[in-house]
């Protein structure tokens, strides 16, 4: 087999290694930005690279502790809608919202640990959904924006960006 083969493991196997890729593919386009930097508006809409790890986080908590889990948004703590999930408060730091990432990760691998892939999960308000579904729509989502997150890096890193 050479380097780059990867031996087929299993439906849920290769899901679960693709959300894990995203989910780490995103928090690393933080790596080495100073707390400004991170912050730093380079588009015109609210998107910030931080802001992009706490839009990720809040997006994972809806579809696995509220889709999978069945606990509503409002008792979650959670903000309404994803446009304010992307706002990021004072105390919002590279550290802290990384590690709100990395719990809500946890969370979700717990939420899904003893489910199949044709479970039916019924927590999300436009009606039942396979557990299937939700991992194809969070890969869909971490996919999307680690490639927004990888054009604002290069954005923040490019010679002149200061």
């Amino acid at each position: 087999m050479g380097s780059f083969e990867v031996p087929l493991d299993g439906e849920r196997v290769q899901l679960e290694a693709f959300l894990e890729e995203h989910r780490g593919a995103i928090e690393a386009a933080l790596d080495g930005l100073t707390e400004e930097q991170a912050r730093r508006r380079l588009v015109p809409s609210a998107t910030t690279l931080l802001g992009l790890l706490k839009h990720v986080t809040w997006m994972q908590r809806v579809w696995f502790e509220e889709c999978v889990g069945g606990t509503s948004r409002g008792e979650l703590g959670l903000v309404p809608g994803p446009d304010d999930s992307f706002r990021l408060d004072d105390g919002d730091t590279i550290a802290s919202v990384t590690a709100a990432h990395r719990q809500a990760c946890a969370t979700a691998r717990e939420a899904v640990a003893d489910l199949s892939l044709d479970a039916v999960v019924t927590g999300h308000r436009t009606g039942p959904r396979t557990l299937r579904w939700v991992y194809l729509q969070v890969l869909r989502e971490l996919a999307q924006h680690g490639g927004h997150a990888d054009i604002l890096r290069e954005q923040l890193l490019a010679p002149g960006a200061g």
